[in-house]
């Protein structure tokens, strides 16, 4: 078996959080994949696995621009509830 460390569980928010020591080598921030089985947790490195790099998208389409603040804005979809004929509008009654 391998080298036993202490470690503390905290509050934080309305969280709990594992405080690990340095020795163990994980850096802040990095994410961490947690296992529980049988009441016994283990935990290892992510390595940036489950992440999607898209640093080499950039550039490769150079037609495509940002939406103006005017191309942003949409057209409101016409929604049955709006419509005072709709068989279903009960004007007034609140629910």
């Amino acid at each position: 078996m391998g080298n036993e460390y202490r470690a503390k569980v905290f509050k934080s928010g309305n969280s709990v959080a594992l405080r690990l020591p340095k020795a163990l080598g994980f850096v802040a921030g990095q994410e961490v994949c947690v296992r529980e089985e049988a009441g016994r947790f283990s935990f290892e490195a992510m390595n940036g696995e489950g992440r999607i790099d898209l640093s080499g998208l950039w550039g490769s389409c150079p037609d495509l621009k940002p939406l103006s603040p005017e191309e942003r804005e949409f057209e409101r979809s016409p929604r049955v509830w709006d419509d005072p004929d709709w068989p279903g509008w009960k004007a007034g009654s609140g629910s």
